[in-house]
């Protein structure tokens, strides 16, 4: 496999939104992702580069970490963000002990099947794993059965939480929690 595994850049905003917007015009982005392709957009350059900024290389509360081929292109992405316990995740739900939180997760249709993800996965948990947290958990849509069948197959397990979706086209809407515990 021709592809370097690493952690964004600060400078590499640009990218980062161009693979973001791309994700968000994927056909299951409305069950992989809280924002739309439209909103994304709306967003100023200023935005991508702070978002990109708390997440690249030597950033301790989040990492993103992308698959890059040998002509430079990004083919893929995900971000795990730390939450400490006693605080609060995004949907309000109290964070018990030190976790990462994975998200973002996207693999260029044309580059899935090839191992990409797992090894975005793998740098992703090591990342987490070194920032000593106890489990590893994403969110994941109760009808991404693509989604939720890869998360099984590398040995991520539903918790039993799930996140109502009050928002969005589908009301009723819910998505599951998946964890790993930690080595």
């Amino acid at each position: 496999m021709n592809y370097v595994i690493r952690s964004v850049r600060a400078d590499e905003w640009a990218a980062a939104r161009e693979l973001r917007l791309l994700a968000l015009r994927d056909p299951v982005a409305p069950l992989a992702f809280l924002e739309t392709y439209q909103e994304a957009l709306a967003k100023p350059e200023a935005f991508w580069r702070e978002r990109t900024a708390g997440v690249a290389e030597g950033a301790d509360g989040a990492q993103q970490v992308i698959a890059e081929g040998p002509d430079g292109e990004w083919v893929g992405t995900l971000t795990v963000l730390v939450e400490e316990a006693g605080t609060k995740d995004w949907a309000g739900f109290p964070v018990e002990r030190r976790q990462g939180h994975v998200v973002g997760v996207f693999v260029r249709p044309e580059f899935r099947g090839i191992g990409l993800t797992e090894v975005l996965f793998d740098a992703g948990l090591e990342w987490a794993w070194a920032r000593g947290v106890e489990r590893v958990r994403l969110i994941v849509h109760e009808e991404n059965g693509r989604a939720q069948a890869f998360y099984r197959r590398v040995g991520f397990v539903p918790s039993g939480v799930v996140v109502p979706l009050a928002a969005g086209p589908d009301p009723d809407a819910r998505e599951l929690e998946f964890v790993l515990e930690g080595p």
